[in-house]
Order: structure tokens, then sequence, then C-alpha cells
């Protein structure tokens, strides 16, 4: 099972990185499979901690993928790594192993503090519609762009129908997104 949360990460002067990631667990660790050439890969291999934030504000998702990575933080329990301030919850971990892989490596990490600050209340379809059309903004530069355009065609039912104020930001941000790189692709760059 692939949970979708975000990692934060420092690099070895301190400057903190923010991105979604999809996590995965394994016996007692977590694995972090971060897609080449990525800035979490670095500084977790740099560092050897990250943080996993488990958040309901699909904002954030979108926000990072659409080049809105100033999040409000905060310091971390255990380790040297700041965590979401809103987040639902966090996992501190260490790095313990690396699976070398060409384009997508897996790290394999061991988990030194876990903390839950409110709980979870599910996600609306809205939610779950804007998680989907960010993994595939992530994903554009690796899938056909019309079948992207078709996933964004039935994910748009969903948010017309149970987005709150936040989904809607969200969702407008990756549209945006999608619009403005249609339009690159078009002018052959």
């Amino acid at each position: 099972m692939i949970q979708e949360v975000i990692v934060t990460t420092i690099d070895p002067l301190g400057e903190t990185h923010i991105a979604p990631m999809g996590i995965r667990r394994r016996e007692d660790f977590l694995v972090i499979s971060p897609f080449r050439p990525s800035r979490t890969l670095e500084n977790l291999l740099q560092t050897r901690h990250a943080t996993v934030n488990y958040t309901d504000d699909v904002r954030v998702f979108a926000g990072c993928l659409t080049g809105r990575r100033d999040w409000p933080l905060m310091d971390s329990t255990r380790i040297d790594v700041p965590r979401l301030r809103d987040a639902l919850a966090h996992t501190e971990l260490e790095l313990l192993d690396l699976e070398e892989d060409e384009i997508r490596p897996r790290l394999l990490c061991r988990v030194l503090h876990e903390e839950t600050h409110r709980p979870f209340q599910g996600f609306n379809r809205a939610q779950s519609a804007v998680l989907e059309l960010a993994i595939l903004v992530s994903r554009l530069e690796r899938l056909p762009f019309q079948k992207v355009v078709e996933e964004m065609a039935y994910l748009l039912t969903a948010v017309e129908k149970t987005a709150g104020p936040r989904e809607q930001e969200a969702w407008n941000w990756l549209m945006d997104h999608v619009t403005k790189r249609k339009a690159l692709m078009e002018a052959g760059t």
C-alpha cells in the first residue's frame, strides 16, 4: 500500500525542502522511493534524516508541485528536520539502507519518533481528486498528455460536487500548471 504524504528534508546547510511523496511500509521500515533526480533523495543521502507529514490539506500537495513551497514549519521532536506546523501527524525517520535503482531508488528508513497532533476526519471526493491530479501533474513528463486530460475530465466531477475553498484553490493551481505545460508543449519547448 502506498500512502501519499509530504516529506520534509534538509540539505547540509539546513535549507528545508518540502515534497509530496508516496511511501510504503515494509516490515519495520518506511520506504521512500523518489524518482531521479530528486532533492529529497540527495538531502536524505547527505543528512540521513527526514520527516513524513500526514496532512488532509491538499493545497500542500498541489502547492509543492506548482512552486508554492512556503508552508509553515516547526521543529520536530527528535531530529533537526522540521515538520509541517499543521500536520495531522508526523513521523521522524533515519535512513538505514539504500536499495539502488537507476530510476527510482528505495530508501529504507527506521522510525525514530511518531506523533499525532489531531484526528484524521477522512477525505471527501474532491480531496481525493486533487491528490490524483497532483500525482498526474508530478508525472507530466512521463505520461501521454492525452491520458492526463482524460483523467482530469473524470476527476473534475468530484471537485465540482464536493470541493470546499481549499480543494478548489488546490485544483485551480494544478489546472493552471497543466495549462502552462500544454502551452509549452504546443510551442515546442
